[in-house]
């Protein structure tokens, strides 16, 4: 390795970008970060996934202002991976790629009737009252009794707990105003969380979970019956702290009365959905009765004979995310992440392509929580400076900031610099400051760059 500086750009601003972008900075030898992102704004979903109500998540975001202020780092938004640089330009203006683009999709259902007005994934929601730009103009129409959320991890306790929300709870926080008028004058008295194995086996964390409890506006109920476990789902709570403190909690649930609070959350267990019914729109969903079976170690579900069909104006997917492909990098399509090995970005053949890796969920899958990206990260940086003191990754003097910027603005891109980032997060919150909210987020594409140019922060 020379005394230069190496060039490395991280793809993506979320948790796992920011986490590389600093094991990065804080290595032994010298590095420079230009972090490339497709949004305005950075943090990915710190931003926009955290649930609103959960500002505790979101004060992560810290941690990331600290590495952003380190010496090397640039941020390069509104800048587009496959529109406005390609893959083929990275490793030209750059030592190193690392992408750390997230899970941008959802995984479908595959049932009849999924794609009919009023069926939508989890995906979408959340972005929408987050303030995502891209999500702002989808037509939810909350205007229904009953809402099903299919899934069993914490971004479905996030859907189902945000129908759930009073306009009192909602107000301190930085819901969009669009979102919380929509959720606020609602109708919707019933949340039904359909689960596909049984209570033993739910993802969600007894944090999330036990939250439930305090709602100001809903009862939760749960069937007792629901939850008699098979042996070897006794044997997993036995064995598993996780689990245990899911069903202490839902035996709570399940000894409580409901008290007549205006809407009910009510988690079903052991059943899966086989098909959305409705005409123009969805009007009731049809599930099956699963029963668990022990398959060497694993408890799976197994649907029988019996099925139910539940009224419902609205269906929420929450089955999990999903990468997707950057054009010229290898992908896995069945697991939804970039081919890798502990980050080393694969070919076709298997061998590593010099020079590139990937961290977090397209790495790795959507799984864990936000911490989780800091051991992700620190593995896939660990390996690239192995790379680099073995050789296989060098410096190359054309490789400079200006000739990124060059090339940029032969193509017109005009990007958010971070100083632009910082003119929105301040109009942000100092629209929020009167109202006691965090913030008061910009949501569409033309506020977000106007905000950003008000400071002279574009280039």
């Amino acid at each position: 390795m020379t005394d230069a500086p190496l060039r490395v750009a991280v793809v993506g601003s979320g948790p796992a970008g920011f986490y590389a972008a600093g094991a990065l900075l804080d290595a032994d030898v010298p590095v420079e970060v230009d972090m490339i992102e497709r949004l305005p704004t950075p943090w990915g979903l710190v931003r926009l996934g955290v649930a609103p109500d959960h500002p505790k998540l979101k004060s992560v975001s810290r941690a990331f202002e600290r590495i952003a202020d380190k010496p090397g780092f640039r941020f390069l938004g509104h800048v587009e991976i496959g529109r406005d640089l390609h893959h083929e330009d990275l490793v030209r203006l750059y030592d190193a790629v690392v992408y750390a683009v997230g899970a941008q999709t959802d995984r479908r259902l595959g049932i009849p009737g999924e794609d009919l007005r009023g069926s939508w994934s989890a995906f979408e929601f959340v972005a929408w009252y987050n303030g995502h730009p891209d999500f702002q103009e989808l037509p939810f129409e909350l205007d229904v009794e009953r809402a099903v959320v299919v899934g069993n991890g914490n971004v479905a306790l996030d859907v189902a707990r945000m129908l759930a929300l009073t306009a009192e709870e909602l107000a301190p926080t930085d819901t969009t105003d669009p979102a919380i008028e929509a959720i606020r004058s609602a109708p919707i008295a019933e949340i039904v969380v359909l689960g596909r194995r049984g209570p033993a086996q739910a993802a969600f964390t007894p944090p999330e979970l036990a939250e439930f409890g305090d709602l100001g506006g809903a009862d939760v109920v749960v069937d007792p019956v629901e939850l008699e476990l098979d042996a070897a789902s006794a044997a997993h709570v036995e064995s598993d702290t996780r689990a245990q403190r899911n069903m202490d909690i839902l035996a709570g649930f399940a000894s409580g009365k409901p008290t007549g609070k205006a809407k009910t959350v009510r988690f079903r267990f052991a059943v899966s959905p086989v098909a959305i019914h409705g005409d123009d729109r969805v009007e009731a969903v049809e599930i099956v009765h699963n029963r668990l079976e022990d398959r060497e170690g694993r408890v799976v579900a197994v649907p029988t004979d019996e099925r139910e069909t539940i009224p419902c104006g609205l269906v929420f997917r929450s089955v999990g995310y999903h990468g997707v492909a950057l054009p010229g990098l290898p992908f896995d399509e069945a697991r939804g992440t970039m081919r890798n090995d502990c980050g080393r970005v694969l070919d076709d053949a298997g061998q590593p392509l010099g020079g590139v890796y990937c961290a977090g969920w397209i790495k790795r899958g959507p799984t864990g929580i936000i911490g989780t990206n800091k051991k992700d990260a620190m593995e896939t940086v660990q390996l690239l400076l192995e790379d680099a003191r073995a050789g296989r990754v060098t410096h190359n003097e054309s490789t400079t900031a200006v000739a990124v910027d060059a090339l940029l603005d032969e193509r017109g891109v005009r990007r958010v610099v971070y100083a632009g980032w910082l003119a929105i997060d301040r109009l942000e919150r100092a629209r929020g400051e009167p109202l006691g909210r965090p913030r008061v987020k910009v949501v569409t594409w033309d506020e977000l760059r106007e905000a950003a140019q008000a400071v002279a922060a574009e280039t």
